[in-house]
């Protein structure tokens, strides 16, 4: 379980540094109205990871249980789903999500419905737990709501970390990186070639589901 535990923040790593619909939100609203509005943001962004989680937990469990080769079709999708990933992040015309955005001043409440908001709206969520969690759960142990639990809260606590991070310095990233494109670049080639790295271990993995009683 602590090898899936470090594998599973390893790859979440890779998929927070690459700007999907949060970051580029919270990035915008950092830059535009400050830090604390981007932290409030961050708040909704993770209440609705929270969400998808939990629900998402519930039906793998149910699925590992009645239909046990949902398990082998699964890691399959979320090794393709990886591979998407990376080459969305080293592909031409990458942007980034350090390029400074117009955006109207929010009141706290709002700022965080939008963060949720911005969260429940997008479907890639829903599509990442449900394909990357198999990859490091192991039926055979059985517990498998727990095991999901687990290794959903450590993504949830890797993507609040950085975005956190991310969110409190945007203002002078966004300027550092401006007049640094070749950071920018190694950035996405290095999150590319790590996604697909673990895209190509899932895809050769052989490993069956076995349901412990």
């Amino acid at each position: 379980m602590t090898g899936g535990l470090i594998g599973i923040a390893l790859v979440s790593l890779g998929i927070v540094l690459t700007p999907g619909p949060n970051m580029i939100y919270l990035v915008s609203r950092s830059i535009s109205q400050g830090r604390r509005a981007g932290l409030i943001s961050l708040t909704g962004v993770v209440l609705g990871l929270t969400f998808y989680l939990t629900a998402t937990c519930l039906g793998l469990t149910a699925v590992f249980a009645y239909v046990p080769i949902a398990y082998t079709v699964l890691k399959l999708a979320g090794a393709a789903y990886l591979l998407w990933l990376a080459w969305n992040a080293v592909k031409p015309g990458g942007t980034s999500a350090f390029q400074p955005r117009e955006l109207v001043a929010d009141r706290p409440r709002k700022l965080f419905g939008m963060g949720l908001l911005t969260c429940l709206l997008n479907p890639k969520v829903a599509i990442l737990y449900l394909s990357l969690l198999p990859q490091f759960i192991h039926p055979a142990m059985g517990h498998v709501l727990l095991q999901s639990l687990a290794l959903g809260s450590v993504q949830i606590a890797v993507a609040t970390t950085v975005n956190g991070l991310i969110a409190i310095s945007a203002g002078a990233l966004a300027a550092f990186l401006a007049h640094r494109p070749l950071w920018l670049r190694v950035q996405r080639y290095v999150t590319g070639t790590v996604l697909g790295g673990f895209a190509v271990h899932m895809a050769m993995d052989r490993s069956k589901a076995v349901v412990a009683a």
